[in-house]
């Protein structure tokens, strides 16, 4: 058995001596969100899911960069890490490298995880690393207070933007499936079932898992997200993908999803349209998931929410582990004995 496997079942043999509840993931810290933050919501749906994995809580780190979205591992009561701006994915790498047997958990930003840290954001996502990344995506800088973020809509005012925002933004689950990530997902802070299906399924997955979450930031951008949320529009607006089934989405589930060659289009059902005409979910066809990505750049189509991509392949931990063993078993060299050699290193 191999020192990875060895960790995990004593993992699964610490879980077994200790059965946890949400309340056994509350911290003793003050949560110290702005009243009606949506981050409350993600929290409550975090510790209500976390049990269901089978964890200890002393093998489970959660880690963080700058921002509001970043105060998250001091209300979890795991271990955490509270990183420094956009440096979040580094500091989880590292973690989950030297400890591959630990459940590794990132929080970030639209700011922290876009801005400063995207180099670090899609080089995770490429390397598969073991990791599950949470995005909280508001659409603007709510600790620094007000200014415009990679997210912010084209014409957004803000402080730092007075005359409106001339940036394009990101679009943060089509960068992630740019960035090749395995497991690309959106969901609401107002939808606290859907979110826990969504987290849930993230944290059984085996590579990096990419959540992208629309949080209401009430201070500063609120209502961003208030047409996808609300009960009055959320249902002629929001499309739930399921794996397997038909894109039917309306009040009277009445309208549903076609595509014409690769442009996708509305059509209302009846009148000659039935669900064998409409467009299946798959979570395994990686073109699909960039189309429906882009549905948030088309006029009229609805945003979907769910799993885009779910594609396990190799990850980067247990692929280093893997050439850790072989050159173990091979016996040639010494790294020690060559690193206190002297000042010239022969090679070969």
């Amino acid at each position: 058995m191999s020192l990875v496997a060895e960790l995990i079942q004593k993992t699964k043999t610490d879980f077994i001596q200790t059965k946890y509840s949400a309340k056994d993931f509350q911290s003793d810290q003050d949560v110290r969100w702005c009243p009606g933050c949506g981050d409350y919501s993600i929290l409550a749906q975090v510790q209500r899911i976390m049990p269901d994995f089978g964890v200890a809580r002393h093998n489970i780190v959660w880690v963080s960069g700058i921002g509001c979205s970043s105060r998250f591992p001091y209300y979890m009561d795991t271990y955490g890490f509270h990183g420094i701006h956009g440096r979040a994915p580094a500091i989880a790498s590292g973690i989950k490298l030297a400890r591959p047997d630990l459940s590794v958990w990132m929080v970030t930003g639209d700011g922290d995880g876009l801005s400063i840290g995207g180099n670090h954001f899609i080089h995770l996502l490429r390397r598969n690393i073991d990791i599950k990344v949470l995005l909280f995506n508001n659409q603007i800088y709510g600790l620094t207070k007000g200014q415009y973020s990679p997210t912010s809509e084209y014409g957004k005012v803000t402080k730092s933007t007075p005359h409106g925002s001339i940036d394009h933004p990101f679009n943060p689950t089509l960068l992630a499936l740019g960035a090749e990530g395995s497991f690309v997902a959106r969901t609401l802070d107002r939808d606290p079932k859907h979110m826990q299906v969504i987290l849930k399924r993230a944290g059984e997955f085996h590579g990096t898992a990419f959540v992208e979450i629309y949080q209401n930031c009430n201070v500063f951008n609120d209502g961003a997200f208030f047409t996808f949320t609300e009960k009055e529009t959320k249902d002629d607006t929001v499309l739930f993908l399921e794996h397997g089934k038909p894109m039917i989405f309306g009040k009277e589930k009445n309208k549903g999803i076609k595509l014409d060659g690769f442009t996708p289009r509305v059509v209302p059902l009846g009148d000659g349209v039935s669900t064998n005409d409409l467009l299946v979910h798959n979570e395994k066809d990686s073109t699909l998931a960039f189309i429906l990505a882009n549905f948030s750049a088309m006029e009229g189509m609805p945003r979907p929410v769910g799993i885009f991509k779910a594609v396990e392949r190799s990850t980067y931990d247990a692929d280093m582990e893997a050439q850790i063993q072989k050159a173990e078993a091979k016996k040639k060299g010494d790294l020690n004995a060559l690193l206190r050699s002297g000042q010239t290193w022969k090679i070969g």
